[in-house]
């Protein structure tokens, strides 16, 4: 293990200077808000470190995992940076290493308050302190949370020695808290089935990066995966019998995902992307089921994509269903937090509805804004229980065409579409806001279309990119192209043009991945690292302390956490050619350290 004696300052985000020391292998993400590094050399660990103060079993049972992950993986950073004056010079020169006189021991742990649940804008914050002379890591936290991240931050500083044994390269001191109280991932399971194992996959590269959120898109109108004790019979639209999640499943993985610190909020999409399932408790509560979904005729669609359904908004049955199998998963699903769906109405679907064009003749004034209003009129009611429940929906309802022209201020809006300017209209308009702008944060994009006959491909050459509703040559294919690399994640100034009040009802951000594309073979990798990238942006920002953007800096990190995550189980794909990862920066577009700027 090589030492550098290159003495530097390090700065962090949100206008918290690093101080100056040595530079170090390690290289943790998320960045610490505050990291201070010392210069007297590594501290030697032993080979049992012992926890003192743990609160609760949550507590210790994270700290035995942590530890055996030190202990087991004895883990070797990548390449350590270098000073920019040496970016291009390999390799760096091994200095001389002091050793500082004690070995480590014991954890000492304060936790201010170890009953705090795990639910929106609990407190994450947590200290961590490595001295010269001591033989305790001392960390506080102020909740059982905090404490959880503290340890994910320590796997990242304690590392191997190179003879058998631990060290942490420096003493430390970090002070850390998330800028935001909501940092997600979404996976969809109703496109494509993602089994059990592989959901707790993402959970432990949630984990292992502080993301606290895992939104669970359970079904979509192409199969009903969830197993309902009312309604059995809804999985008879399942993929197969064993690709459905059973209530037990479904325990196991909030539990799982609980004693790692990450929330589970569910989403069952209405009124829309609604068909498997419902129709096999009343085939009359959904509407367009047995039509066309692109008729051919893209104006006369009845769906976004294959297959289509919707629920009959003005059919009273629907409420008893919709009710039905929302007081059964609230019973499954602890978060004081419920996705409701609500994206993506067709006019086109309710054209082929008797009920709804009834009432529209019965009144020559009503439109379908009118429509979806009546479905948040008679749903949200329903919505409501518990009483301690948070709504999400997708901004669709408030902002797309139909729209409703009253949804209550308290629901929380996830906008997805047109960036900046839908935050700030949803945010000026007094709602907040979870941002999963898809020009930025989503990861299905770039990997082609999918639906099939589709003759546009049927060309001797690359199809030209003004084909409406095709993105082929120009964006590398589907709507949403082109690919989300880290770098375009992590560069969204996602409250630029926002006032402070506004800014304020920003909740944080969620990558989402739809699974046309995917299932167990590709989720990780295509969630992974890139969803790292997001972890840092929503944890401590991607700007400076002098507000110049940080993404050169986070090269090497996202690349080593790459090789880390994989280490660790997660399925993370490569970003670039081994070389790169081993020579900090050689793989730079731009040899001026400064070209990306505020």
């Amino acid at each position: 293990m090589h030492f550098n004696r290159i003495v530097q300052v390090v700065t962090a985000i949100t206008g918290v200077l690093v101080s100056t020391g040595e530079a170090v292998a390690v290289n943790p993400l998320p960045a610490p808000r505050s990291i201070t590094w010392g210069t007297t050399g590594p501290k030697q660990v032993a080979g049992f470190l012992v926890l003192r103060g743990s609160p609760n079993q949550i507590v210790s049972e994270a700290w035995n995992r942590a530890f055996q992950t030190i202990t087991t993986l004895k883990w070797v950073p990548a390449a350590t940076e270098a000073p920019i004056a040496t970016y291009a010079v390999f390799p760096t020169t091994p200095a001389k290493v002091k050793r500082a006189p004690s070995l480590l021991i014991e954890v000492n742990l304060s936790v201010k308050d170890g009953n705090a649940p795990l639910q929106h804008d609990v407190d994450e914050s947590y200290t961590l302190d490595i001295t010269a002379n001591s033989p305790v890591i001392s960390i506080t936290a102020n909740t059982t949370w905090g404490a959880l991240h503290a340890f994910t931050t320590l796997q990242q500083l304690i590392i191997s020695d190179g003879h058998g044994g631990l060290i942490v390269e420096q003493p430390v001191s970090i002070q850390d808290a998330p800028l935001y109280p909501y940092r997600g991932i979404m996976i969809d399971s109703g496109r494509n089935f993602i089994s059990v194992p592989k959901i707790l996959e993402q959970i432990d590269g949630m984990a292992l990066s502080k993301l606290n959120v895992l939104h669970w898109h359970l079904d979509d109108a192409q199969s009903w995966p969830v197993e309902m004790k009312t309604l059995p019979m809804m999985t008879k639209d399942a993929y197969a019998p064993s690709q459905i999640f059973t209530q037990s499943d479904i325990k196991n993985v909030i539990a799982y995902a609980q004693a790692r610190g990450v929330r589970v909020i569910p989403e069952v999409d209405m009124p829309g992307h609604a068909s498997s399932g419902w129709k096999q408790v009343d085939p009359s509560i959904v509407a367009c089921a047995d039509s066309w979904w692109s008729n051919d005729n893209w104006p006369l669609h009845t769906a976004v994509e294959p297959n289509p359904g919707q629920l009959e908004i003005l059919n009273n049955k629907t409420y008893e269903v919709v009710e039905k199998v929302y007081d059964e998963l609230s019973g499954l699903f602890t978060d004081n937090f419920f996705h409701v769906g609500a994206d993506e109405l067709q006019e086109g679907c309710y054209n082929l509805s008797t009920i709804t064009q009834d009432w529209f003749a019965a009144n020559s004034s009503r439109t379908y804004d009118d429509l979806a209003q009546y479905w948040v009129d008679n749903a949200v009611p329903i919505f409501k229980k518990p009483a301690n429940r948070r709504l999400i929906m997708w901004e669709d309802i408030y902002l797309s065409t139909p729209h409703a022209s009253n949804v209550p201020k308290d629901i929380i809006m996830q906008t997805w579409n047109n960036g900046l300017a839908n935050i700030k209209t949803l945010a000026s308009d007094g709602y907040d806001i979870i941002v999963s702008s898809a020009d930025f944060f989503y990861l299905d994009c770039g990997f082609s279309g999918w639906v099939t006959n589709d003759p546009r491909y049927d060309v001797m050459s690359n199809p030209d990119p003004s084909t409406p509703n095709f993105n082929y040559l120009a964006d590398g294919g589907s709507w949403c192209a082109p690919y989300k690399t880290w770098q375009r994640i992590y560069d969204y100034d996602f409250t630029d043009n926002l006032t402070s009040t506004e800014a304020a009802h920003v909740l944080g951000a969620e990558v989402p991945l739809w699974s046309e594309q995917v299932d167990d073979t590709v989720v990780s990798s295509k969630m992974w690292p890139r969803a790292a990238a997001l972890a840092e942006l929503v944890w401590s920002g991607n700007r400076n302390a002098a507000g110049v953007k940080r993404t050169t800096e986070l090269t090497q990190r996202i690349l080593n956490f790459r090789e880390y995550l994989v280490a660790n189980g997660v399925q993370a794909t490569p970003l670039v050619p081994k070389y790169c990862l081993q020579h900090p920066h050689a793989c730079d577009l731009y040899y001026n350290q400064s070209a990306i700027s505020p």
